[in-house]
């Protein structure tokens, strides 16, 4: 972890001087503090640039372009709930101080995500035809269609990446080497993505029986259609700690009934409930599979997951549900995807 200390500077450091620590201390950031060391502001190379371009010199003092009220971290908050913040805000740097607000570490993006390294392989379902959004589909497989700026699929990955997750699977069917030549090798990510070909469709569960070799760790399986903010690390987590062989994350979904529901006891009216709500709990497209289930699977065979589920029930095999109460949104129809091309920007996708 790189010293807050090292990128200490007074407000009356130049900028010069403070330019000299920002590429010295390669954080991309000095932090001003005073004597006791309590945080004044903070100075990156991009409040120097439009500092220079309102006319402000080299030679100034840094207070003259510092930010006065940058974002920080309080004492108590766990590196967990740090790292998410940071990625909420798209946050690189993020002070730390303590109940007095003197600085008491620095905390880097890269280094946070580093720690959170997780090597379980990543199964993203990107083959459907994606019929019921009818002529977007025509020329473009539908995890390629762009909410906002970006494709679906790259949302989802990122999503990922930013969790510390860095191996892929993509299963693909429709129009599936466009997917490819978009994805590649997933160097440009910064993370390896491997292909699950399927010569005929295999449902969400069949194509993992197409997965070469038996994995050494619980694999995530998602549908390639959701945006989700769901904490994949505290998901697989979640599934260790349940000591559980499947997991599937679910989603609440409510029903109203639009008229008075009459209960009756043969002839007899016993009470009416006006417009009732009724809850239930639908299946979120999320899975966390121990390797051993996958064996389950029968191969090239269609075979979906919720058939899987049943299987490893009848088994009296452990399985657990991940209550999803995060962002989710499943693009399936066109008010769904017209409405994830908002919600993208507001809930910090993009």
């Amino acid at each position: 972890m790189k010293k807050a200390e090292d990128v200490f500077i007074s407000p009356d450091t130049t900028i010069l001087e403070a330019l000299q620590i920002i590429d010295r201390g390669s954080v991309q950031i000095a932090l001003v503090v005073d004597g006791e060391q309590c945080l004044i502001g903070t100075v990156t190379d991009g409040d120097v640039r439009r500092g220079i371009l309102r006319g402000v010199g080299l030679d100034f003092p840094v207070s003259q372009v510092m930010n006065r009220e940058p974002r920080t971290a309080k004492i108590d908050m766990d590196r967990d709930m740090i790292l998410s913040v940071m990625q909420y805000l798209n946050l690189r740097q993020f002070p730390v101080l303590d109940e007095t607000g003197r600085v008491v570490r620095l905390e880097l993006i890269d280094e946070l995500l580093q720690r959170n390294s997780r090597d379980n392989w990543v199964v993203l379902m990107a083959g459907g035809l994606g019929t019921r959004l009818g002529e977007l589909t025509k020329d473009c497989p539908k995890p390629l269609l762009k909410v906002g700026t970006k494709p679906i699929l790259e949302v989802i990955l990122e999503s990922f990446i930013s969790n510390g997750f860095h191996r892929f699977y993509l299963s693909v069917n429709y129009k599936g080497e466009m997917l490819k030549d978009y994805f590649g090798d997933g160097s440009r990510w910064g993370v390896e993505i491997r292909y699950i070909d399927e010569d005929k469709r295999l449902g969400t569960a069949g194509a993992l029986s197409l997965i070469p070799g038996i994995p050494d760790q619980p694999l995530i399986v998602m549908n390639g259609d959701l945006l989700t903010r769901v904490n994949f690390r505290q998901l697989v987590d979640f599934h260790a700690d349940s000591k559980a062989k499947a997991t599937m994350c679910v989603r609440e979904y409510e029903i109203q009934i639009p008229y008075g529901v009459v209960q009756v006891d043969n002839n007899r009216l016993r009470k009416i409930e006006e417009k009732p709500v009724q809850k239930f709990f639908i299946n979120g497209g999320i899975y966390v599979l121990d390797p051993e289930v996958l064996q389950m699977i029968p191969k090239d065979t269609y075979f979906d997951m919720p058939s899987l589920f049943e299987a490893i029930i009848q088994k009296e095999l452990h399985t657990s549900v991940f209550p999803i109460r995060e962002y989710w949104i499943d693009i399936g129809r066109m008010d769904d995807f017209e409405r994830a091309n908002v919600e993208v920007y507001q809930e910090g996708f993009l």
